[in-house]
């Protein structure tokens, strides 16, 4: 063999090697495609779990953005991850709100029922209470929450899990002076979600007005609203708020003829929160 046709050789040999290194190292375009909408197909379904089981209220941007790497590191074939905490499904803490109605119920020092402000003529707190906050509980589960209308002193407020609560109050039946007028949203001052319940007090007192045309009250909050007994009671992830819902004095007249007013002007404030909706103090 010349060298001619020796190097001529070499270079079909050298040709044929690449061919062949270029077939293995290449998976068929078949194979590709199904790779990549298979990978397109799982993160989406991962995002889709991730946002409709998110309760944006209940979430912060950056522990939203911690679950979705979490759940994008998971592993497609083994269990789904879970964004609820532990011991809580996601219908829980998507659905559910607690609506308690101030005075209802024994109090659990004397044994007695304790009706609240007590007017001259007899009209109680409490039937006002009850009358705003049955309303507010069937507002809500009309929007599609689980709603526990709970009394003063339910046993049930132990360690209460829920995407909000919300206790509803009426102020002094006194003539205290002029400026007695108008209501009250407060939340604990020790509070571990300040964050969240800061949002819900602020989408109540927005709601609540807008619903009612009342004044915000803010300056006669007290010591009784920002420690009240059941924001040590419930579970400390679990945002809260207590309304005054009106002076029975002076706004007497609006609260016995407008409970559904008052009512709506609650529940919207629910749902303003829960929705993450602006909302600001007047």
């Amino acid at each position: 063999m010349s060298a001619r046709q020796v190097s001529e050789r070499q270079q079909d040999m050298q040709q044929d090697y690449g061919q062949r290194k270029i077939r293995t190292n290449s998976e068929p375009p078949g194979r590709e495609v199904l790779r990549h909408v298979s990978v397109t197909l799982i993160v989406a379904a991962i995002l889709a779990t991730i946002f409709t089981a998110w309760t944006p209220a209940s979430l912060s941007p950056g522990e939203i953005a911690g679950q979705l790497v979490a759940a994008l590191d998971t592993d497609p074939a083994g269990p789904s991850a879970s964004v609820a905490e532990p011991g809580t499904s996601i219908e829980d803490r998507a659905l559910r709100v607690g609506i308690v109605i101030g005075h209802l119920g024994p109090n659990p020092s004397t044994g007695a029922d304790d009706p609240g402000s007590i007017c001259s003529d007899g009209l109680t707190e409490l039937e006002v209470n009850r009358e705003i906050g049955m309303r507010t509980a069937a507002a809500l589960e009309a929007a599609g929450f689980e709603v526990d209308v709970l009394e003063e002193f339910d046993d049930r407020l132990f360690e209460y899990r829920a995407v909000a609560l919300v206790s509803i109050h009426a102020d002094s039946c006194l003539p205290i002076n002029d400026l007695a007028t108008g209501y009250k949203v407060a939340s604990a001052l020790d509070t571990v979600v300040p964050d969240r319940a800061q949002r819900l007090v602020d989408c109540i007192v927005d709601r609540y007005a807008r619903a009612t045309d009342m004044n915000f009250h803010a300056g006669s909050i007290t010591r009784d609203m920002t420690e009240y007994h059941s924001f040590r009671e419930i579970h400390s992830q679990t945002p809260a708020a207590i309304i005054e819902a009106g002076f029975l004095y002076l706004d007497r007249d609006f609260l016995t003829s407008n409970p559904g007013k008052a009512a709506r002007g609650i529940a919207d404030g629910v749902l303003c929160y829960v929705n993450n909706e602006p909302a600001s103090i007047p």
